[in-house]
């Protein structure tokens, strides 16, 4: 429920901490404490496998007679932890200020004028909020390519003069006219720059002919089995097919044939009319995807955000969009092939059978890790021929047994349970409530997946569990080993045989989040990390050039670990595994996102989201902020913005 004391934007952390999931489902919680019963620790060789879950990653490699190495992959000065209005990175780096909120995307777009904003000059614009940064090279130049940045949502306690975040959702949607939710509307969706490196510089190119804005008004193409499904028509869509826009977009992924993935996630924050909504024939799928949550009043002034009025807009969003950054006259695809759930990321590889394999988490408390993997191969050698891949293929549901292993359960229509009987009418149905066909088939409750990334070097899948506060001491299981987990961890998945479509694969914890000095914390960071380089609340992820893991996160701050959010490196081989640096660190309020590595690995593109976003009891406003980054100027409000980050004498970074 969302509080009448905090700015929306924290009223969507409450939507992902909220359970949505009533299944009687074994929660990760319930699977690592199997793992870890007494039966299993006397069980010899599982007793290792299953200790691997709760104890100190050092602690096991000390007792291996291996011989590997305790240098740090990682080589950079680290930046020490706290809280500051402003940014800071390693030693020997810049970190440079690319493009903020407002500025010029499209070449005949206006000057920023915070204070006579308009929805025209904002669809223009870059965007609010990023995540997702994506790097496409122009001609394989690694120093000249396009940036696809998603625009998750918008703060409007700081976009806006005279809101009060903490005032009632009913006062602070009056401030909150038509024509400011038109600005809001354009402010969401994604941003295609150009951009270039000279002299060791990197700058926006202006006039490209490649520059883009996606809003939450752009036409888009719906594909894939759930096209043209009766769930999906609209009153100005009567076929099922188009649907205007894309909302709350947060991680993402390039394919390899180079087009840009991007993520809806917390879509039901958009929608309006809980009253209709408990009175529709869809009530439990509207509930089980927490549906309508009315963070937003879009639904006074549109009629397409009004449950009532349109009750099958919501099924319309939830999606993965593909676009193509090279040509900006392409209509962006919705591929429903891959589920509709709160997607956080699609990050995707080219299996050893040539299938392309896209891994996803669904961000809300108890909800699940998915795979898709293709019908058909990849084309290496023709990018149109990869155009449609995503729109055929196979979905999956991870379930995570005590004994180290686990499954992926397929969603498709007509096998067990995904039958007419339990409701469902066809494979699209399926992939329009597929939370409730997952529910179905027992797969394993996760304390809120966020991204997960594949290292293509080691074959070794990582996803981010930020937190999950509501888990009690019964609920605890292998693979969410904490009660009351407000500080997240990281599980590592390892396919059977290396191949990412096998039915199966190993799994454990590498490291529980949090300040490791405080024992009932539970954290276990390798004892090499220093005071600076543990972190909590792991959310996006980025695995580089050389194989390395990088950890952006969401939820530090001075109240909850006395730091900042921040970009950390994360050992995951040899002695040093389970070791963090820290390396970037945000200003006060702001969530670190979309770290992307250029293919030289000469420079590292991140968003710095929300900056100054009122924490705890500080009230931070458009008139008021904790912080002005990053201009710092007393006319202009805290701006999200793309910083990027390069060695001041050249090279790659942290070698």
């Amino acid at each position: 429920m969302a509080k009448p004391d905090q700015p929306r934007s924290l009223d969507f952390e409450d939507l992902e901490d909220a359970a949505a999931n009533s299944s009687s489902n074994p929660t990760i919680g319930d699977v690592i404490a199997e793992r870890l019963s007494r039966r299993d620790l006397m069980q010899g060789m599982l007793a290792t496998t299953a200790m691997t879950a709760a104890v100190s990653p050092a602690v096991l490699l000390a007792a291996c007679s291996e011989d590997t190495s305790s240098t740090p992959n990682f080589n950079f000065p680290e930046v020490s932890a706290g809280v500051s209005e402003r940014h800071y990175v390693a030693d020997g780096y810049n970190a440079d200020v690319l493009i903020r909120w407002g500025d010029k995307v499209d070449k005949d777009a206006p000057e920023f004028d915070v204070k006579a904003q308009t929805a025209e000059a904002q669809a223009k614009q870059f965007g609010y909020n990023s995540d997702f940064i994506g790097f496409v090279p122009l001609d394989g130049n690694a120093r000249h390519g396009l940036l696809c940045i998603n625009h998750e949502y918008t703060n409007e306690e700081l976009m806006f003069p005279g809101i009060n975040p903490k005032e009632k959702k009913s006062k602070r949607f009056a401030e909150m006219t038509a024509d400011r939710v038109a600005v809001e509307m354009m402010a969401h969706g994604g941003s295609v720059i150009e951009v270039k490196r000279d002299s060791g510089k990197w700058s926006v190119v202006p006039d490209s002919i490649f520059a883009r804005r996606i809003t939450a008004a752009t036409e888009m193409e719906i594909t894939g089995p759930a096209a043209g499904h009766d769930k999906l028509k609209s009153s100005y869509d009567p076929e099922g097919r188009k649907v205007y826009g894309m909302l709350n977009n947060c991680a993402g992924a390039i394919t390899p044939w180079g087009t840009w993935l991007t993520c809806e996630e917390n879509f039901n924050g958009y929608f309006w009319n809980k009253k209709a909504a408990n009175a529709s024939p869809h009530a439990v799928a509207l509930k089980r995807y927490g549906a309508p949550a009315e963070r937003y009043n879009w639904g006074q002034y549109h009629d397409r955000f009004d449950i009532k009025k349109e009750p099958n807009e919501i099924n319309r969003f939830g999606w993965v969009v593909e676009i193509d950054p090279m040509d900006p006259d392409s209509k962006p695809k919705k591929r429903t092939a891959m589920g509709r759930f709160k997607h956080e990321g699609a990050a995707n590889l080219i299996n050893k059978d040539g299938r392309l394999v896209v891994y996803q988490g669904d961000d809300q408390r108890f909800d699940y890790i998915y795979r898709f993997v293709t019908k058909d191969k990849v084309d290496r050698a023709s990018r149109e021929a990869n155009k449609d891949l995503l729109d055929e293929g196979t979905l999956y549901v991870a379930r995570f047994n005590p004994d180290g292993s686990g499954i992926w359960l397929p969603l498709v229509f007509g096998t067990g349970p995904l039958t007419e009987a339990s409701g469902f009418t066809d494979q699209g149905d399926v992939l329009i409530n597929v939370r409730i066909a997952a529910d179905l088939l027992g797969a394993t409750k996760m304390d809120r997946p966020e991204d997960v990334e594949a290292n293509p070097q080691t074959g070794k899948v990582y996803c981010m569990l930020t937190k999950n506060k509501k888990r009690t001491e019964v609920a605890v299981d292998a693979a969410n080993p904490r009660a009351e987990n407000a500080f997240g961890h990281i599980i590592e998945m390892t396919p059977d045989g290396g191949d990412h479509a096998a039915p199966t694969f190993r799994w454990e914890v590498l490291v529980k989040c949090g300040d490791p000095s405080v024992a009932e914390v539970g954290a276990t960071f390798n004892p090499a990390t220093s005071t600076s380089g543990w972190f909590a609340n792991p959310d996006n992820c980025m695995i580089d050039n050389e194989g390395r893991l990088w950890i952006a996160t969401d939820g530090n701050s001075a109240a909850t670990t006395g730091r900042t959010d921040g970009l950390w490196a994360l050992e995951t081989e040899g002695q040093a595994r389970g070791t963090g640096r820290l390396f970037f660190r945000c200003p006060v309020g702001a969530e670190l996102c979309g770290p992307c590595v250029t293919p030289d690995s000469e420079t590292f593109f991140v968003a710095v989201q929300h900056p100054g976003q009122t924490e705890g009891d500080s009230v931070s406003t458009f008139d008021s902020p904790s912080t002005r980054w990053p201009d710092f100027k007393w006319s202009m409000p805290p701006r999200p913005a793309i910083v990027v980050i390069t060695k001041r004498r050249g090279g790659k970074i942290a070698v």
